[in-house]
């Protein structure tokens, strides 16, 4: 996967002013677009949208800065159809205008090329468990909320908070299938989704899918299949966050399991205001 990665990059590097085929870039490389784009943006800290974008705009903000004198020849150079469009892109990276950019050379934004690396300390231990299921469904409480990578988010508090004290035991007991009690559910986004991308979080449990959830309840359906199940213990929420990172820099490397399309289940054992303890829930299959 990390030779797969910095050949995604190498082929960035070629098409600035292209579209890129993922899908079919992915399947040349024996995975599916799924999987790498989760990992990009896993590794990267951004989608393989917006690192395209950011490196678009690095060298065309290089090349207004020399003073190339035609915005038009270099927006099309770098794939935008109108100065309009180049203009929002270039601002929205550098903070600046193309024309303001090219009069006084900045100041502006650079974007390193990526190169990835594997780590093969394993300087993360972690404890994984392959499990198949059934179909089941997860039935609680949904919000939408955006997106965020680092640190609590705040807008999921407030959701968990909104709900009845008397309602958290209520959806306990509905639970009649593993991953058993109270679960934190993200589901809905795109695989490489930019922070602030609305996502759903549902704060519920698992069913079986026989089972008719209550009428009141938002619903998630699960199709069958495997799940990657990680142990995490540590620090809240700064361990979660690692052990997320670990997935994707230590584990899915050096496993043959890739992630598929589902939600992200969050089930917790212990929690307080300092420390978690949990289980992570991925949805894989054979890579």
């Amino acid at each position: 996967m990390i030779g797969t990665l910095n050949a995604l990059v190498d082929l960035v590097e070629r098409s600035l002013g292209e579209v890129i085929d993922v899908a079919v870039f992915a399947r040349e490389h024996g995975t599916t677009e799924y999987h790498l784009r989760r990992m990009f943006s896993a590794l990267a800290q951004m989608p393989l949208s917006e690192y395209q974008r950011r490196r678009r705009m690095t060298l065309a903000g290089a090349d207004l800065a020399a003073g190339d004198p035609d915005l038009l020849a270099v927006a099309v150079r770098y794939g935008y159809g109108s100065v309009e469009a180049f203009g929002r892109a270039f601002r929205a990276v550098h903070g600046t205008s193309p024309a303001d950019a090219r009069r006084h050379g900045g100041p502006l934004s650079t974007q390193p090329t990526l190169r990835f690396r594997l780590s093969v300390e394993g300087s993360t231990p972690m404890d994984v468990t392959i499990t198949a299921r059934p179909e089941f469904v997860l039935a609680g409480h949904a919000a939408q909320v955006p997106l965020i990578y680092d640190g609590v988010n705040p807008h999921i508090q407030e959701h968990i908070a909104a709900i009845a004290p008397e309602e958290h035991g209520r959806l306990k007991a509905l639970g009649n299938t593993e991953p058993a009690g109270i679960l934190a559910v993200t589901s809905g986004t795109e695989p490489d989704a930019p922070e602030g991308s609305l996502l759903t979080y549902l704060h519920g449990v698992a069913l079986e899918a026989a089972t008719a959830p209550p009428g009141d309840l938002d619903v998630i359906a699960v199709e069958a299949g495997t799940w990657a199940v990680f142990s995490s213990s540590g620090p809240f929420p700064e361990a979660l966050q690692r052990l997320w990172a670990a997935t994707a820099t230590e584990w899915f490397p050096s496993n043959p399991w890739r992630l598929r399309p589902g939600p992200s289940i969050l089930r917790y054992l212990e929690l307080t205001e300092t420390h978690a303890t949990c289980e992570l829930w991925l949805p894989v299959e054979s890579a």
